[in-house]
């Protein structure tokens, strides 16, 4: 029967399909709410986990260049979004985020090495639940190229079992970390302040014509992608046998923050382009694509290594929730940030869109501090992320 091939099958056609309806039905389920919570459009993620842990056969490499694709879409209109009053705000109050997350990248490789060494787990299997706990893909790519150089037979394939079995249960465990994060600083939304007096909002939107709101301009968002993927591959010597990059997603970002930032400031387009509906738009559909084709492509592997490694599930959640819940509690108490930029930090620190998304959510419409937070800590994070995945490999050589 026709319609069985299609949907079974590992043509273009097919995966397609099935990315349609894991974002179609993701979208839908992110929708409901239980006690005023709501998992969003985390929710398209879970569907592509269902789906492809039935046992479809799609196109990887199809897949994973529509993955990486949305991925960079995303982080582009992220970029764009909080460019032009990123530096401000680096000014103002990013050194202590950025110190925040220094500290919360050291705690989680740590929180590696410990587990590791007190289990008994091989440590290169230990990197791989690390890249997935912290849900940075870049990391994984790095950790197996080390290895690949390095020769350790077989880790490769280990690194990326270890990721598929953290990396669902990570983006939950940060979505936790914001949610809990409320009782634990007796959060009230209700008197949150929407600004944050230790960053400066994006200068204000000046009056578009209605007729020009939904339009947006390619080029610029075309050019900056181009730019950031030469950026990212440039290799980084730091010293080690594999040297780093800024990778497929750190590029794009870097230099849609820095283009938007000096596009702004030179005159060359207005706040009405980078904070238009055409930019929203981008970014709603990257990070869609992303999280449809990170479930397609690990369901059937995250069944069978949750059912021979299920105690890295634990090690996971452990590695994602502890270290930035001691972090963001400093953060509160300590430093007095605000609710919505933590939860920011949250997502930036382990590079995860979509506990940005769900802080989007959660927020008051109008109020940016999500992405501000996120896109302060995110350039530097992705950085420490990707040497420090290759640095638990190199120490258990």
């Amino acid at each position: 029967m026709w319609f069985v091939n299609l949907v079974t099958g590992s043509g273009v056609a097919s995966t397609i399909l099935l990315l349609a309806v894991s974002i179609a039905a993701g979208l839908l389920l992110g929708k409901l709410k239980i006690k005023g919570i709501t998992l969003g459009i985390t929710w398209v993620l879970f569907v592509g986990i269902a789906i492809s842990a039935v046992g479809v056969s799609l196109n990887g490499e199809m897949l994973h260049i529509i993955k990486e694709f949305g991925l960079i879409l995303f982080v582009t209109a992220v970029g764009l979004q909080v460019g032009p009053g990123f530096f401000r705000s680096f000014k103002k109050g990013g050194l202590a985020l950025n110190m925040m997350a220094l500290a919360n990248v050291a705690l989680g490789a740590l929180m590696a090495f410990i587990i590791a060494k007190l289990s008994g787990e091989n440590l290169t299997d230990m990197a791989g639940v690390y890249t997935g706990a912290i849900t940075n893909t870049p990391g994984l790519s790095a950790a197996q190229q080390a290895v690949s150089e390095i020769g350790i037979e077989g880790a490769s394939d280990r690194l990326a079992a270890g990721y598929a079995v953290a990396y669902p249960l990570a983006v939950v465990g940060m979505i936790m970390c914001c949610i809990l994060l409320r009782p634990l600083c007796r959060i009230d939304l209700k008197n949150e302040p929407i600004t944050d007096e230790s960053s400066e909002s994006p200068a204000p939107k000046q009056a578009t014509p209605v007729s020009q709101r939904h339009k947006i301009n390619l080029i610029p968002i075309f050019i900056i992608i181009a730019i950031g993927i030469v950026l990212g591959s440039i290799p980084i010597p730091v010293g080690m046998k594999a040297p780093v990059k800024l990778g497929l997603a750190g590029g794009p970002l870097v230099v849609a923050l820095i283009g938007s930032w000096l596009g702004v400031k030179k005159g060359w387009f207005t706040t009405d382009f980078t904070d238009s509906h055409g930019v929203w738009m981008l970014r709603e559909v990257g990070i869609s694509l992303f999280l449809a084709g990170v479930g397609l492509s690990a369901g059937g592997q995250f069944v069978q290594t949750v059912q021979e490694h299920y105690v890295w599930v634990l090690y996971g959640v452990i590695i994602t929730m502890v270290p930035p819940l001691l972090v963001t509690v400093f953060g509160r108490y300590v430093l007095k940030i605000n609710y919505y930029t933590l939860m920011g930090f949250i997502g930036g620190s382990h590079t995860d869109p979509p506990t940005l998304a769900f802080a989007n959510n959660t927020a008051p419409d109008g109020c940016k501090l999500p992405n501000l937070g996120y896109a302060t800590v995110y350039p530097l994070t992705m950085f420490l992320r990707i040497f420090t995945a290759q640095l638990l490999v190199l120490l258990a050589v």
